[in-house]
């Protein structure tokens, strides 16, 4: 356990937060040059947090010292707006970010251990996730038990069973 960390759902006074954590869950490659930070309003991306609260809409945050540090949240999307990891209309879709300074100490792990749980709670089968797999999250998430559902070279859609 780290010192100080909390895992908590989000308030609703925070949704905001969740723009510093779409634009952070885009992956660059080392060595490129990050994307302009208004790229998070491009539609295929924007609805990853677009109007988020709705029912289906499920958030974790983690709290370090009182400073919001990093996130974890699902949507379930429909065939018309539909997000990059769309399984159905029935799978949520995960996405989760943390600031560049607080990966790799273990607090994903946290985050989606608690999602994982909520998502069960919430009697979902299975969750959704998409991936560059140039991306370390790729084998974080393989590790974790999710499988590969579609594949092309670069990207994946991935799948892990949850009950």
């Amino acid at each position: 356990m780290i010192p100080h960390l909390l895992i908590r759902e989000i308030h609703q006074t925070e949704i905001s937060f969740l723009d510093d954590m779409l634009y952070e869950a885009i992956f660059i490659p080392v060595g490129e040059e990050k994307l302009p930070r208004e790229i998070i309003n491009q539609p295929e991306l924007s609805r990853y947090i677009k109007n988020f609260g709705q029912t289906c809409d499920i958030c974790l945050v983690a709290e370090f010292h009182g400073k919001l540090i990093g996130a974890i949240w699902t949507r379930v999307y429909n065939e018309n707006e539909k997000g990059y990891g769309f399984v159905n209309n029935s799978t949520p879709e995960l996405s989760m970010a943390l600031f560049e300074e607080y990966r790799h100490r273990g607090i994903g792990t946290l985050l989606l251990k608690e999602m994982i749980q909520k998502l069960i709670e919430h009697n979902y089968k299975r969750v959704s996730l998409s991936v560059d797999k140039r991306n370390y999250a790729y084998d974080f998430y393989k590790r974790f038990g999710f499988e590969i559902f579609d594949s092309d070279e670069k990207e994946a859609i991935m799948i892990k069973k949850l009950q």
